[in-house]
């Protein structure tokens, strides 16, 4: 179980990101990234979204924290008591979802706020957080993400539609970079990053000859609970499983009736569309 010193919590709050190394060892990543590529629900449920190029970077979301392999790790001691701690309230499961970006491909994420997305879901606070979770390294030549040190400190950032994906407004992200410190965040498997939610980030294309998995786990604040429904749930209590279940859970995948995300229901992040790769 990892519990973060004084000084991790202090960083996160000043920069808005904490880099945790081996945050999974070398065996629960591999469990992690062989059942990414043999559980079948990532092919099926794969959507595209465009960047302003045309070139495509991949995703899959779910909501459910369930009693299989993803679950297990959205819901282990190790991230949800991090989590907690620097959000300072219990938090939920707000959603998952594997970001993919395939060799040579792979599209580029616009700068933006994930509570650029959710302010819109009736969450009043941007009292939430993710972690990135690296399955394969995680670099710049493979489109790693750039964060822009204390932006989080900034607010929330109007949002619009540019090209086929919803990003900050280039004009205050411009400003703001002159002032800021651009960080490219380089991770090897296992690694992790826990971001704020008014945090900017993007990254780029996928140049490389390698492909970039990445799980990312959110979550919001029990304090925040939405003042509306929305395609992501509101606040129910979260079982937190012990960090050993993970490697006792390598073969369960998610079961057939989980629902995933489509466009129609949520054009927030980007008008994705139903891969056919």
């Amino acid at each position: 179980m990892v519990t973060l010193s004084t000084e991790q919590v202090s960083d996160f709050q000043g920069n808005g990101f904490l880099i945790v190394r081996n945050l999974f060892d070398a065996e629960e990543t591999g469990i992690l990234r062989a059942a990414a590529q043999a559980d079948s629900s990532f092919e099926n449920h794969v959507h595209d979204i465009d960047d302003v190029d045309g070139c495509k970077a991949q995703l899959v979301l779910w909501n459910e924290a369930g009693e299989n392999l993803w679950g297990a790790v959205a819901r282990s001691e190790r991230i949800v008591n991090a989590m907690e701690q620097l959000l300072n309230d219990e938090v939920y499961h707000y959603h998952s979802k594997m970001s993919i970006k395939q060799p040579h491909i792979g599209g580029a994420w616009n700068w933006h706020q994930d509570y650029g997305y959710w302010y819109q879901n009736g969450c009043l606070y941007p009292d939430m957080a993710s972690v990135f979770i690296a399955l394969d390294p995680t670099i710049r030549e493979n489109g790693c993400l750039k964060v822009l040190k204390g932006s989080h400190k900034m607010g929330r950032v109007d949002h619009d539609r540019y090209g086929g994906q919803t990003g900050a407004d280039p004009e205050r992200v411009n400003e703001a970079m002159k002032v800021m410190e651009s960080v490219y965040v380089e991770l090897e498997p296992g690694d992790a990053l826990f971001f704020h939610s008014n945090l900017l980030h993007c990254s780029d294309q996928n140049t490389s000859e390698h492909q970039r998995w990445s799980l990312i786990c959110c979550y919001n604040t029990k304090h925040n609970n939405p003042y509306k429904d929305s395609h992501h749930p509101g606040y129910q209590p979260l079982e937190k499983l012990p960090d050993s279940v993970i490697k006792k859970m390598s073969s369960k995948f998610f079961a057939e009736e989980t629902d995933f995300w489509t466009p129609m229901e949520d054009a927030t992040t980007g008008a994705g569309k139903k891969s056919n790769s």
